[in-house]
């Protein structure tokens, strides 16, 4: 018994009914001995509805003004989620992150905790039996409102977490973790045990588990999360640091709405390659899937996340504008298909299934690492190529 951290998601908070829901289950907690620090998304769709909100006004939203429109949200939930509890006889406080000096970067939509003060929770909790925090959000040291990126609660819980040296529980709409998404693919096998390594590269390759930083987060402060339904009792999916029984491959992640940025006819000048990936992080853009070859010049490939096309044409603009003879193509629709499991640094002949799986299936690209292996391919061969990686490595 003692202080938990639990998070949950805009589904399970999407309407009074299932926030009422949510009271009981942490009423029930709270009467087995515990003390709960409870971070919130807002309810459903509402960042999406302020968002296209936002956008009928204009296109080209001031992100300091999106990140003031859009904290507004979690602060609902949490204002909501305090009254259920108050109501049935719990004591409880919400705050947001103005409240509890959540510090981030200036980064707005998508800035970095930098300092997080628990004091003020561990003092409240000597009052209250649950204090109820805004997720997503941060301030600047100037006292500017940002946000964390989308799925950016899941960091927010992890960061008190680790701040207040406790096990962090995430509850979805989803009861674990599996081996692909059971929404697409119903006889996806649920995973008792994920490793950090393998969940973070799940994460950031399109899996809608947990946000990515969130697990930088707790690998680094070894923080043991838990992820299970919030209106099941079923056992969920523990990250942890390691396992025993490592399978070869733990999941395939995908992630859609690919861009491949063709670079041809450079001269055979390496100091351009390193011109090109400089411009693009001075207008703070990520790329992935890098190739360069050469061949009597050089050819630069890389992917991009579609919507980022015009900010990419701008960044390379700046860089490559005295050389006007290159051909610079951008190739939409395509997937991005990726295997990831910590047991592939031991096991042979993961690549040889891998590619027997897509041998029907024209490749743009491939990356690997120690612990997956990617490929770039058209959207329309998407659902074949993840069958039969589905079926390939058993999963």
């Amino acid at each position: 018994m003692g202080i938990i951290v639990q998070k949950y998601g805009g589904s399970s908070v999407a309407d009074t009914t299932k926030i009422k829901k949510i009271a009981e289950k942490l009423s029930e907690r709270i009467k087995q001995g515990n003390q709960l620090v409870v971070v919130v998304s807002a309810m459903g769709k509402t960042t999406d509805n302020l968002i296209k909100t936002a956008k009928e006004i204009t296109e080209n939203i001031v992100p300091r003004e999106l990140d003031m429109l859009l904290t507004t949200g979690e602060q609902v939930t949490a204002a909501l989620l305090s009254i259920a509890l108050n109501d049935i006889g719990i004591k409880s406080k919400s705050l947001n992150a103005f409240q509890l000096e959540i510090l981030t970067t200036d980064d707005f939509n998508a800035a970095r905790i930098k300092n997080l003060k628990v004091e003020k929770i561990e003092n409240l909790l000597k009052e209250f039996d649950a204090i109820i925090v805004t997720g997503f959000q941060g301030i600047t040291e100037e006292g500017e409102i940002t946000t964390l990126g989308r799925g950016g609660s899941d960091t927010s819980a992890v960061a008190l977490s680790a701040a207040m040296n406790v096990d962090c529980e995430i509850y979805s709409d989803v009861a674990g973790i599996y081996t692909t998404d059971p929404r697409i693919h119903p006889n996806a096998k649920k995973l008792k045990n994920v490793a950090y390594d393998e969940m973070l590269e799940m994460s950031s390759l399109g899996a809608k588990v947990l946000h990515s930083r969130s697990v930088e987060i707790a690998k680094k402060y070894n923080i043991k999360i838990y992820c299970g339904s919030t209106f099941s009792d079923e056992e969920g999916s523990f990250v942890v640091e390691d396992y025993l029984e490592q399978p070869s491959v733990t999941g395939l992640s995908v992630m859609d709405n690919q861009t491949q940025v063709t670079i041809s006819k450079l001269p055979l000048d390496y100091t351009l390659v390193h011109d090109i990936f400089e411009s693009v992080a001075k207008h703070g853009l990520n790329v992935d899937m890098i190739s360069v070859i050469s061949n009597s010049g050089l050819n630069v490939s890389f992917t991009i996340i579609e919507d980022e096309k015009h900010n990419f044409e701008k960044a390379l603009s700046d860089v490559l504008k005295d050389l006007p003879k290159l051909n610079i193509q951008y190739h939409s629709g395509y997937s991005k298909i990726s295997i990831v499991g910590i047991g592939m640094r031991s096991s042979k002949g993961v690549a040889a299934k891998y590619f027997k799986a897509l041998k029907d299936i024209p490749v743009k690209l491939v990356t690997t690492s120690e612990i997956k292996i990617s490929c770039l391919l058209e959207e329309k061969y998407k659902n074949q190529a993840m069958q039969s990686l589905i079926k390939i490595f058993d999963l």
